[in-house]
């Protein structure tokens, strides 16, 4: 279902403020286009990969910023360099792999060839035939590069901006973030592979589904059964100080109050399961704070996990009002030997798009996008953890949605 651009452009946000959210924002197709060019292509840092996925000079990947596509690519130089993955001539996709390695590139539709700064360098024809035809008087090329997108890195995470004045990458993160993101990227890291996963629901129902920290003991059955992640453990949210980024960790079952958890009589507490493999569960402490699940979301697409020995980062694609992709990168440590590897791969299970854990993410959005049309003037009600937005020493709250509905305010206009 889709909205008029009239009531679009009419949209009043509840005066409750962050802790209503108007469903026409999930079903709108004005707003999802405002969305591309205010917060995507707007002014934030947006995820476009790692600096080990392209080491060599010539080495390339291509991804999104929203549903723009790019490539990013490292030059002659070793530089970083990214660009709007678009002809200049007539839109055509210029790179149609998804990674590799090359010196320059060619546009199959009129063989227009660019380098890997996105520089225009060959035009066939420019002069015509035999004196006929070719580019008019004063043709300039190097008016004619892809549009080429801000790059700053950190931690060997690459981000990417459309907004050239943008502030730099550190202070978007803030102190908190970097920290957190050190904790990870602690040292050079190793991709264990991908995976790729469509899902039937607007981008934000799904970022919002991360940021919600108290649905893990309730919708994910495994997490709670096999104590993985209850909300009787101890842990808590971490908000930078717009509100946009987020970290909800936990220390595991240390200190859990498990008599509380079973008395509240949850479905997703059972003593009669066991895993035939427990092994699943088995890994190694090798994080020091002692925290055993970190699940950290930057503003607008990205998210950084820990759950137990299982790292992953995870880019989140918009594809339309009703549709998102999520890309997951499995990762390990240049210096992890062949049994910690092993480990990582088995618990690398418990997530991606049939993970004994997330699958029912993967699900949960589309329930939603199914149950709220025909309803876009009514709204969401996000009370738990009270309205504020602050970092809280617990997890049965929702003030991280509350700060992600703050930030897209604020670029949104609303």
């Amino acid at each position: 279902m889709s909205i008029s651009k009239k009531s679009a452009e009419t949209l009043t946000w509840p005066e409750k403020g962050e802790s209503r959210i108007p469903y026409q924002v999930y079903m709108d197709e004005n707003i999802y286009e405002g969305e591309m060019d205010k917060i995507f292509r707007g002014s934030t840092w947006n995820y476009l990969g790692l600096e080990v996925e392209i080491p060599n000079p010539g080495d390339y990947k291509t991804t999104y910023v929203g549903d723009t596509p790019v490539v990013v690519t490292r030059d002659s130089n070793g530089e970083i360099r990214s660009f709007v993955n678009r002809c200049a001539h007539r839109g055509a996709t210029v790179c149609m792999d998804s990674c590799g390695n090359t010196k320059t590139f060619t546009c199959v539709y009129h063989a227009w060839v660019y380098d890997a700064q996105g520089d225009l360098k060959g035009v066939p024809f420019k002069k015509g035939v035999n004196g006929q035809g070719g580019m008019p008087e004063g043709f300039d090329q190097s008016k004619l590069s892809l549009q080429k997108i801000k790059v700053e890195t950190y931690s060997g995470i690459i981000f990417g901006t459309f907004d050239h004045s943008m502030e730099p990458l550190q202070t978007y993160l803030g102190d908190k973030m970097c920290g957190y993101l050190n904790r990870i990227f602690q040292k050079p890291v190793k991709v264990l592979g991908y995976q790729r996963q469509l899902m039937n629901n607007n981008w934000k129902l799904y970022f919002e589904n991360v940021k919600d920290s108290y649905h893990a003991s309730l919708l994910h059955l495994f997490f709670s059964t096999f104590g993985v992640n209850r909300l009787s453990q101890k842990g808590g949210i971490d908000l930078d100080e717009t509100g946009r980024h987020h970290v909800s960790y936990t220390y595991g079952s240390l200190n859990e109050d498990l008599e509380a958890y079973k008395q509240s009589d949850l479905r997703s507490f059972s003593s009669k399961y066991t895993l035939e493999d427990p092994s699943l569960l088995v890994g190694r402490n090798e994080f020091p704070d002692g925290i055993t699940l970190a699940i950290q979301s930057l503003f607008p697409g990205m998210v950084v996990q820990q759950i137990h020995n299982a790292l992953a980062v995870r880019h989140l694609v918009p594809k339309g009002i009703d549709s998102c992709e999520l890309i997951w990168t499995y990762l390990g440590f240049e210096d992890d030997d062949e049994e910690m590897t092993k480990i990582r791969l088995k618990q690398s299970n418990l997530v991606g798009p049939a993970g004994f854990v997330s699958l029912e993410d993967g699900g949960i959005g589309e329930l939603v996008q199914k149950g709220i049309v025909g309803a876009p003037h009514e709204e969401s009600f996000v009370e738990m953890g009270g309205t504020g937005i602050e970092s809280q020493s617990f997890r049965v709250t929702e003030t991280s949605i509350r700060g992600f509905w703050k930030h897209y305010r604020h670029l949104m206009g609303y």
